[in-house]
């Protein structure tokens, strides 16, 4: 580890080094995904759902009877993008070369002529597309294509996909779903991992009865890591950097940012950065007004999104008031009556201000609360 540049890293997959504590996960992926379970990873933004992802496939890479194929939709916004893409990354994650790339994509398909475009780096890169009135008639060959593949080579294929949620956006996303999942329930040598950074879209896709990937796999609700673990990975994290800090400024960092993972690697990276051989409070008091100061213009953007009972609500809750419904918070906070309350609640859980726990409510990020209760 290079001793001049910060340990922490946050805003991006973190690296083997700047990854902490998730055994208890990786057990749980490990045992669903190997023994051809599904598994549907659910948290607040931020929290190292696709670090978790991306740590567990390194860890797991040389397993000789595992092939792994990681699938990002960010960017897909349609049914033809989205079979363009899954057949893509399957083909490419399947296949060791060029040649054996093209011969995939031509022999698993039997109704469905692909196109197929080699890129800058051919030996690398290449896209695929296809007929839209092919794909509608023929869809399930491209959703068929890892299980046809995992049977020929005669191993697992595990297909994790990112930002899964974005399917609930397509134009008649319902039957498209349905679509997914009568094919993908009957892939017995193949395990399904979704995660997405919408958690509450993801709980309308898997976790509402009507849905049709109700009870599709198990969920796993990533939480946020023990105070302990912080402690030890912040003061080691210093020390190899020929800084130090005490273990109690340590669990102040991670006890103001509330063990988010997100932020705890931030605050700690700033306050490395304010540190020059001895951590200080005065160190985190700069580095969090820093972050404060910062984020100040998205916070400022969230709270202009808000209405006025949304905003007194967020205030009630900052406040450590759980009886929200009673007549005296409301009155005191100007809530509006109990339907208005119930009403704000699940707005502000939709756009993931709030974390809606059976029995109180949570500011899901922690930075923006303590600018909240500064500011608003």
């Amino acid at each position: 580890m290079v001793k001049n540049i910060s340990p922490f890293r946050f805003g991006q997959v973190v690296d083997s080094n700047s990854f902490t504590n998730r055994k208890n996960e990786f057990k749980l992926l490990e045992k669903n995904l190997f023994s051809g379970n599904h598994l549907i990873i659910i948290s607040p933004r931020r929290y190292g759902k696709t670090s978790l992802v991306e740590q567990f496939i390194i860890k797991n890479k040389t397993e000789p009877e595992i092939i792994h194929c990681m699938i990002d939709l960010f960017s897909i916004r349609s049914e033809e993008e989205f079979y363009a893409e899954f057949a893509r990354k399957v083909i490419k994650s399947t296949s060791g070369k060029l040649e054996e790339w093209i011969e995939n994509a031509k022999s698993f398909f039997r109704n469905i002529v692909p196109r197929i475009s080699l890129g800058v780096d051919p030996v690398n890169d290449f896209s695929v597309s296809f007929d839209l009135k092919e794909i509608k008639k023929h869809k399930s060959e491209i959703l068929n294509l890892p299980s046809e593949i995992a049977q020929k080579k005669q191993k697992r294929i595990i297909i994790y996909i990112d930002e899964f949620q974005n399917i609930g956006t397509f134009s008649d996303s319902l039957n498209f779903q349905k679509s997914l999942r009568s094919v993908w329930q009957k892939h017995h040598n193949v395990s399904y991992c979704f995660f997405g950074s919408k958690r509450h879209m993801m709980l309308d896709i898997f976790n509402k009865t009507e849905a049709p990937f109700y009870r599709f796999g198990s969920l796993l609700i990533l939480d946020r890591i023990d105070l302990e673990h912080w402690e030890e990975f912040i003061t080691k994290l210093f020390e190899k950097t020929n800084k130090k800090i005490s273990k109690e400024l340590a669990v102040e960092i991670a006890n103001l940012m509330k063990n988010h993972p997100h932020y705890v690697q931030q605050l700690a990276h700033f306050t490395w950065t304010y540190t020059d051989k001895s951590a200080s409070r005065e160190a985190i008091q700069n580095a969090l007004e820093f972050m404060l100061n910062s984020n100040s213009p998205l916070f400022i953007k969230i709270i202009e999104d808000l209405s006025v009972t949304q905003i007194n609500l967020l205030k009630a809750i900052s406040k450590g008031e759980k009886q929200l419904t009673s007549h005296e918070v409301m009155i005191n906070y100007s809530l509006g009556t109990p339907r208005n309350v119930f009403k704000n609640k699940a707005i502000l859980e939709g756009k993931d201000v709030i974390d809606v726990k059976p029995d109180e409510l949570l500011f899901i990020d922690p930075l923006f609360e303590i600018w909240f209760k500064k500011n608003v």
